[in-house]
């Protein structure tokens, strides 16, 4: 068993090393690229306000991880609904319907990208951002809870998914996508969710192989695509959490409390949709904690992971 893990291990680490590392060559520490626009593709992680608000902290800084990357080079991102290019929507799947919170109305991710390729294309400078699986795997945990799935089935049904995303991301490049930055899934078993309902092994098991069949999918990819470890990152701040100015790492700020379904786990949790300052434990501090929900990024753990985001594509790209 241990002997599996190396292996599965030292593979995704391959595959990971291909993508930051091909066509380094040709790449300095300052970016090589000026973008003329960021386009945007994923779910919750990725919603800059599709209908109206954001899954973090409403507070009008820069709260979201692609909103903090585009600023780094002085440019704008808005939701597809005020006339952007962000297509990124709460809840959305990578192909399933209905969505995470049972809405059959939200577009996958396959279905953004669909809408983009009807009416536009590619620039040799645009950069797209793409993330997606967190509303999948929500939904997977919802029928394991239910007992309609078993863990193995889980498991397979996440690995699955990794590989379906990682097809939308062969036809972003075919379609002519010249830079494509992926981000796969943070570790959904470091979240207050997880431990909430005593899934914490479960779920990181199921985002780790997520991940590594993404990955495993797109390492040929490289000379198009960049691939950001999420799950690294968002470790770091749940094992060393003062290293990121971060004191509480395993517990929500918000206390939104959503009375439907609307983050996909269940009636009657909070919601970061519906977070504002003055939803917020007494006292709170909202930069000293990684989490806004029980799922999703505070606007600190955003801005950190879109600083890294922009690291990796300057040194790339």
């Amino acid at each position: 068993m241990a002997a599996n893990w190396m292996r599965r291990t030292a593979l995704v680490a391959a595959c990971a090393s291909a993508l930051l590392l091909a066509a380094c060559g040709s790449s300095t520490t300052e970016s090589a690229i000026t973008p003329d626009r960021f386009i945007a593709f994923g779910d919750a992680y990725s919603d800059i306000g599709q209908k109206g608000s954001r899954y973090t902290v409403n507070n009008d800084t820069v709260n979201n991880w692609t909103l903090q990357l585009a600023s780094h080079y002085q440019k704008t991102l808005a939701p597809v609904s005020a006339g952007g290019l962000s297509y990124a929507q709460g809840n959305a799947r990578i192909a399933a319907q209905p969505d995470a919170a049972g809405d059959a109305t939200t577009p996958t991710i396959t279905a953004q990208i669909d809408r983009f390729l009807a009416s536009q294309t590619f620039a040799p400078n645009d950069i797209v951002l793409l993330n997606g699986g967190i509303s999948d795997l929500i939904v997977g945990m919802a029928a394991v809870r239910a007992g309609t799935l078993s863990a193995a089935d889980y498991v397979a049904q996440a690995r699955q998914n990794g590989k379906d995303l990682a097809a939308q991301i062969l036809r972003l490049v075919n379609a002519g996508a010249p830079h494509v930055v992926v981000s796969g899934s943070y570790d959904l078993g470091k979240t207050p969710w997880a431990i909430a309902i005593g899934q914490e092994a479960l779920l990181s098991e199921a985002s780790s192989r997520f991940n590594e069949a993404l990955l495993v999918a797109i390492n040929d990819l490289g000379a198009h695509v960049l691939y950001i470890d999420s799950a690294y990152y968002v470790n770091l701040y749940t094992s060393a959490p003062s290293s990121f100015s971060f004191s509480y790492p395993k517990t929500a700020v918000c206390t939104s409390v959503d009375a439907g379904n609307g983050i996909g786990t269940g009636t009657g949790q909070v919601n970061s949709a519906l977070c504002t300052p003055s939803t917020l434990l007494a006292g709170a501090d909202v930069n000293l904690y990684v989490f806004a929900d029980n799922v999703y990024l505070s606007p600190s753990a955003h801005r950190q992971l879109g600083t890294y985001a922009y690291d990796k594509l300057r040194a790339r790209w």
